[in-house]
C-alpha cells in the first residue's frame, strides 16, 4: 500500500451558498461545481478546484452542509458550529486491497465501503487510528488518470 494523491479537503459548513461566496470573493477560486445533494451520506457538497502546476492535478476542496439534524456532519458541527477542516482523502487504485491492507493494519473502518461524492468507491478511517484526522479512502476514478 502506498500513499496516493490528495484528492481533497473536506470542509464541514452551516452554509455551502456562504462558503461558495467566501472561496469565490475573498479566495479567487474560478471553479466551483453546483452544490448537490448526496442523501445516502446525509449532506450537501460541492467542489472547490484549485488551480493545477506542474503538470499535475489540483487537490479540491470538498464543502459538505449537513441536510439535516440527523446528519453525522451536523453531529460532528455540534461542537464545531462554523464548520472548518472535517476529514483529507486520498486516492488508491483499488479500494478492496485499501480495506484490506487497512484491516490487516488494525485501523478501524467506519462503516461499508460505498459510493462517494466522485462516483467511486469510498470509506473512512476513525479519526483515533489516522493520527487524529478522519480519513477518505476513495478508489481513483477512472477517467481521471
Amino acid at each position: 500500500m502506498k500513499l496516493g494523491r490528495l484528492n481533497h479537503i473536506g470542509v464541514a459548513t452551516p452554509s455551502i451558498a456562504d462558503s461558495i461566496a467566501h472561496y469565490r470573493d475573498v479566495m479567487g477560486a474560478a471553479q466551483i461545481s453546483e452544490p448537490f445533494d448526496l442523501p445516502a451520506q446525509g449532506v450537501k457538497v460541492c467542489f472547490v478546484d484549485t488551480p493545477t502546476g506542474s503538470g499535475m492535478d489540483g487537490t479540491q476542496i470538498e464543502l459538505i452542509e449537513p441536510l439535516g439534524p440527523d446528519s453525522p456532519v451536523a453531529k460532528w458541527m455540534e461542537h464545531k458550529p462554523y464548520g472548518g477542516q472535517h476529514h483529507l482523502c486520498y486516492e488508491v487504485p483499488d479500494i478492496e486491497a485499501a480495506r484490506a491492507w487497512f484491516e490487516g493494519q488494525g485501523k478501524r473502518i467506519l462503516g461499508p465501503t460505498r459510493i462517494g461524492a466522485h462516483g467511486t468507491p469510498i470509506f473512512f478511517l476513525h479519526p483515533k487510528d489516522m493520527q487524529g484526522m478522519l480519513t477518505e479512502i476513495m478508489e481513483t476514478p477512472k477517467s481521471a488518470h
